[in-house]
């Protein structure tokens, strides 16, 4: 088998004829797969488990085909499988063909429908997609082209009604789970992809929600693209709209080919569907072994064994061997002779190309407008982004200032300031940790829109910064005006200028670290743990617990504090509230204290630079760490398919040589199963004397 990791680049595929030929090919995107393994590698002592084994399938443009199985059956591992997005920890084996050829699908190859509605809650369904039409649509359109757009994807997905409403969040009512779920298929068939992938695109909705989104999603497949869909048990109205049907169970194919041809399969297995049951339901309950031990049980009663007559003939038999021997007659039927020479011919398919083109047509400046004005919406209409934190930040303010009014230049006031300034730059610019869940939210589409290649990194990076501007401008700003003239640090004004710049800048600072912390720790609970970890880190080597001389110098002074927003900040801000001050001495008639002879003795800081350089330190790590999330993203984005592409290797070098890895028998012997309760038993002989 050969090794198939997902890697690539942000481009969306579409199929474009080349050397001529039936034009009813062209544009087309023809999927096989072949061999199609999936193992979870057990390291230990353990066995390693197969999570699919060996599937052959194929998926058509103008159709929808549904992999369809119980909980565990392998539907979404499939599913990932195809699009190219498998879980690091899981290795692949085996060959998909794009069209005879053997392509990497990933970061907007393909458009991927996750079953979690990612969406920003704070907009309304119409800005949802101008936002996102604008983002990937090419500029050579007019205005009245894109919106043309944008209405015909609304009209299409059935979202008319709801068009103006909000999404909804937390705090938000909005739109049903219907509509999200049309929504979220509407931003991805925006620019009309070739395949469409979709993971339980059902789940959760009612039986006419559910109607309504597979039937946008035939839509979608009569233009000409070809629809995949993981589903887990449709209704009998749902389940007439597939033409295609993979039903899966314990990793291997039960049945492959058209959908309507499923119950003439099962009734020449012996076990025909009953008149009047949902082909769905009796797919299912035949193959779902989950609840053999509990069938044997209750079987073993009284009352049910008086009934036995009269109970459903699947009863009489373990779901295990049930769905064993339709392994067995499907693999021998006509059906996957007829699946397999539908491959074959499939992968000759000569001519069709895949054409290239950068996920995202828009100019960068269109895209960088773009999502500045959807960031910028977002903060203004999430209450928990950071209204609430300008609220608790003028409620802290006041605190401060009151408790520090008119500290004065007595000797005291000397300490007084010291704790002051310690305490703004320190602990009132931690509180701006409180804004990484929604931050966390914003992550997450991001991650979404990335892999289907809307738009590059470094718009995401510098669209946040822009949109949180006006935001962290207004906190500096209104702290450093309360604090600053309530305390009376100073009388020039070119001192309060500092003041705000030197809280913006630490805000600043805490945000771009809390956004690393965000792209190495996805979880927000464990990120906020990891975030107050690093930034107490920072607030103990800034010189206010224990003076920057009398640091450690290894480690702790060279490199953390220089590291440290907290060193440069408070020693700007002491320069900027001690020098030119002249303090009272301890007791009456003792010799005044300048600044300059406080910020030596008393501080421990050294007078070689100004504080403009503290500043200027302070803006260049702030640039730091923003370039430096920037590189996280890019790095994880470019060295994960390379990474994986090297464990799946070494793993299946590894595993090969385990007898665990062996294909686990299609027909399996009927000792392993327990298929009657102890109950069930009494009254029987007993084979000892």
């Amino acid at each position: 088998m050969e090794i198939e990791v997902a890697s690539g680049r942000g481009d969306v595929e579409r199929g474009v004829w080349r050397n001529g030929g039936n034009d009813g090919h062209k544009g087309a995107a023809y999927l096989v797969w072949e061999d199609l393994t999936v193992v979870l590698p057990n390291f230990g002592n353990g066995p390693t488990k197969k999570l699919l084994y060996g599937l052959h399938g194929y998926a058509e443009p103008g159709r929808i085909m549904a992999i369809m199985g119980p909980s565990g059956s392998g539907k979404s591992t499939l599913l990932d499988s195809l699009a190219g997005r498998l879980s690091s920890n899981v290795v692949m084996t085996g060959n998909i063909l794009l069209n005879g050829k053997k392509q990497r699908l990933n970061y907007g190859t393909i458009a991927y429908v996750t079953q979690e509605d990612v969406l920003l809650g704070t907009l309304t369904v119409r800005e949802t997609i101008s936002y996102s039409a604008h983002l990937r649509l090419p500029n050579t359109l007019t205005k009245d082209e894109k919106k043309g757009i944008i209405d015909g994807t609304i009209m299409e997905m059935g979202l008319q009604d709801c068009a103006d409403r909000l999404i909804g969040s937390w705090h938000l009512r909005g739109i049903s789970g219907g509509e999200r779920k049309r929504l979220s298929i509407a931003l991805e068939f925006l620019i009309r992809p070739r395949i469409l992938f979709l993971d339980e695109p059902t789940s959760g909705l009612d039986s006419a929600s559910a109607f309504f989104v597979v039937q946008a999603l035939k839509n979608v497949a009569r233009d000409g693209r070809t629809v995949i869909s993981s589903i887990h048990q449709p209704s009998s109205e749902v389940f007439a709209l597939f033409d295609d049907l993979c039903l899966l169970s314990g990793g291997e194919i039960v049945y492959f080919g058209e959908a309507k041809m499923a119950v003439k399969f099962f009734a020449e297995a012996g076990f025909p569907c009953p008149s009047r049951r949902n082909p769905s339901d009796h797919f299912l309950r035949c193959i779902n072994s989950d609840f053999d031990v509990v069938t044997a049980t209750l079987r073993g009663s009284q009352r049910l064994r008086e009934a036995d007559n009269l109970a459903d003939p699947l009863g009489n038999l373990a779901t295990s061997d049930i769905k064993a021997m339709l392994v067995y007659k499907y693999n021998s039927s006509e059906y996957a002779s007829r699946t397999r020479s539908r491959i074959q011919e499939i992968s000759t398919i000569q001519g069709l190309e895949i054409e290239r083109i950068k996920g995202s047509q828009a100019r960068w400046w269109t895209q960088l407008s773009t999502l500045t004005q959807r960031s910028f919406a977002n903060m203004s209409r999430d209450v928990g982004y950071y209204w609430s934190r300008i609220g608790i930040y003028i409620i802290v303010a006041i605190c401060v200032g009151t408790l520090f009014y008119d500290v004065g230049t007595s000797y005291t006031a000397i300490l007084a300031r010291g704790a002051c300034g310690g305490f703004v730059t320190g602990f009132m610019t931690f509180m701006s940790i409180g804004g990484f869940p929604s931050f966390i939210e914003e992550m997450k589409v991001f991650t979404r829109e990335r892999l289907n290649g809307h738009y590059g990194v470094a718009v995401f990076v510098l669209s946040n910064f822009l949109s949180s501007f006006p935001f962290l401008a207004a906190i500096s700003v209104i702290t450093g005006t309360i604090t600053f003239y309530m305390v009376k640090f100073r009388t020039e004004f070119s001192h309060y200028v500092y003041y705000c710049l030197n809280i913006f800048g630490c805000i600043a600072v805490v945000e771009s670290c809390m956004m690393i912390v965000a792209s190495l720790v996805p979880n927000f609970l464990m990120g906020i743990i990891a975030g107050a970890g690093v930034l107490g880190i920072m607030m103990m080597t800034a010189g206010f617990f224990r003076l920057l001389p009398d640091l450690p110098k290894v480690f702790w002074r060279y490199p953390v504090s220089l590291m440290s927003y907290g060193s440069w900040s408070l020693q700007g801000g002491y320069k900027n509230d001690l020098v030119g001050v002249v303090f009272d001495g301890l007791w009456p008639g003792d010799p005044k204290l300048n600044g300059e002879d406080v910020l030596k003795n008393m501080f421990g800081l050294s007078l070689d630079h100004s504080k403009w350089w503290d500043l200027f330190a302070l803006y260049c790590l702030f640039l730091t760490y923003r370039v430096l999330f920037f590189v996280i993203l890019k790095l994880k984005e470019r060295t994960t398919p390379f990474f994986r592409s090297l464990y799946a290797k070494r793993t299946i070098h590894y595993l090969k040589r385990r007898p665990s890895f062996r294909r686990k028998p299609s027909f399996p012997s009927r000792r392993h199963y327990n298929l009657h309760s102890l109950s069930s038993q009494e009254g029987l002989s007993s084979p000892i004397p």
